[in-house]
């Protein structure tokens, strides 16, 4: 009985005869395999809808922002995925072929055989397609990670609380991207690097609450503020009113007015004064930060126009020398470290809504009750929601009485709308952002806790000589 040979299924006939095949055939062999496959599946389907979800956002369809998170980034990524594939999986059966001593023979194109016209124009044509397609996806992806909503938005739990107060600030119709990252290709690197760190932070769970500020490795604001606030520019005086009440007295305010002597370059003097004085081009203020909160000031150097530098010391003591201090040049953000993302103050918050009648001040005991709602623990947002304004009714009810709530039930829920309202834009359980987790520098309100202009302005830092910086009220503001 004559011996046979054992075939193979899905191989050539010319396979079968002389153990040669053409690239044409070895191509298409290797795309028959379970990895070619899932290859050319993947990247169908995966370039198909990309092409789907560009047409669907550039025509405006299609407006849900987490939908181009998968049109942009995961679509994409499939399709890339399955084109590596064809190639790996070419390249495994390939070595199976020479393992088995099959001709491997070289790749010949030869443009005067039609197969071989029509294989490479097809190549070509679909190299175009995905170049173009790719390069779309590509420029739209950049577009929509420097988006306010990306920023913001994304990473909903860490960053809700920053940008919600965004959201209400002066700079609200600014882009993120503006003030954190800047023009220029080389800044826009450095934060997409910094943000991988800050991507695995989320996933993972080890991201800070709350998020640790000033924010390390913040691009100078001379590169940024001052694309729109020069310190040239002279603003004068500002006037500005601080309304206060207290428990005593709901009715009648207390209004205090300051003018803020801003300054910059007057015109008439040709001379720098006032506050932005710390930051005028002639003048370079640097100081020594003990803390990574910068609440803690050590040396501190002046540099003057003349060139002379003068250095002072906490106490005058030559020898304080800060250990493990960290050296920076002052800008806009040391005063403004909240210029965009400002929380605001629990009693001041209290007592606009007071000033406004938004919490109506005829009710007895409103602010008191106020505070103790707001200062309350919530196991969360969703809880807060739930019980604030109930919270304020039953604290009334115990000051006041039951009938004096039925009675003023309507102003009273008003009221607590107020309340819960001011709660939802400045706390945050989950992120641990309570009233006071940020505080400003602007001014001294809070330097009981090392924050505002008292850090340097102490009448304790002196230099070798005897030179104090000090503390006179008047440097900075007075009557109006």
């Amino acid at each position: 009985m004559a011996e046979q040979k054992q075939e193979s299924p899905g191989v050539p006939e010319k396979l079968k005869e002389n153990g040669e095949m053409t690239w044409q055939e070895q191509v298409g062999l290797s795309l028959k395999t379970p990895m070619g496959l899932l290859g050319i599946g993947l990247t169908t389907i995966c370039f198909t809808m990309t092409v789907l979800g560009l047409l669907g956002h550039m025509t405006g369809l299609i407006e849900n922002h987490y939908a181009a998170i998968v049109t942009f980034l995961v679509f994409p990524s499939g399709a890339v995925f399955g084109l590596l594939l064809i190639p790996v999986s070419c390249y495994f059966r390939r070595k199976k072929w020479f393992r088995d001593n099959i001709n491997k023979g070289n790749v010949t194109i030869d443009f005067g055989k039609k197969n071989h016209r029509r294989t490479v124009m097809l190549f070509l044509v679909l190299s175009v397609v995905n170049l173009a397609v790719f390069s779309l996806v590509i420029y739209e992806a950049y577009h929509f990670t420097e988006s306010d909503y990306f920023c913001g938005a994304i990473c909903h739990t860490v960053m809700d609380p920053e940008y919600t107060a965004y959201q209400r600030s002066p700079h609200a119709k600014v882009g993120c991207v503006s003030c954190h990252i800047g023009s220029g290709a080389e800044w826009y690197v450095k934060a997409k690097l910094s943000g991988l760190r800050q991507v695995k932070a989320v996933l993972d769970g080890s991201y800070s609450t709350p998020i640790p500020a000033p924010v390390e490795h913040l691009r100078p604001a001379q590169d940024t503020c001052e694309a729109c606030h020069w310190p040239e520019k002279f603003y004068g005086k500002k006037v500005k009113q601080f309304v206060s009440y207290t428990n005593d007295d709901q009715e009648n305010p207390e209004i205090q007015e300051i003018s803020l002597h801003i300054g910059g370059r007057n015109p008439l003097t040709d001379n720098f004064e006032g506050i932005h004085w710390h930051v005028s081009g002639n003048i370079k203020v640097e100081y020594e930060a003990l803390n990574d909160k910068r609440t803690s000031i050590g040396r501190v150097k002046v540099t003057k126009p003349s060139g002379v530098t003068e250095e002072y010391f906490p106490g005058g003591d030559e020898s304080a020398t800060g250990e493990g201090g960290k050296w920076r040049t002052m800008d806009c953000i040391d005063c403004h470290n909240r210029p965009t993302h400002v929380y605001e103050d629990l009693e001041q918050k209290v007592d606009f809504g007071l000033y406004s009648k938004k919490i109506n001040p005829t009710i007895p005991g409103i602010r008191e009750d106020s505070l103790t709602v707001l200062t309350k623990e919530y196991a969360s947002r969703d809880e807060a929601k739930e019980q604030i304004v109930e919270t304020l009714l039953s604290l009334q009810a115990e000051r006041n009485g039951q009938d004096f709530v039925a009675e003023n039930e309507a102003t009273l829920v008003s009221s607590g709308a107020y309340l819960l309202e001011a709660y939802l834009g400045n706390v945050w359980p989950k992120m641990n952002v309570t009233w006071g987790t940020y505080k400003g520098h602007n001014g001294h309100q809070n330097e009981e806790d090392g924050y505002g202009c008292f850090r340097c302005h102490d009448d304790e830092h002196q230099t070798s000589f005897g030179k104090t910086i000090p503390q006179n009220c008047d440097l900075c503001h007075d009557e109006p």
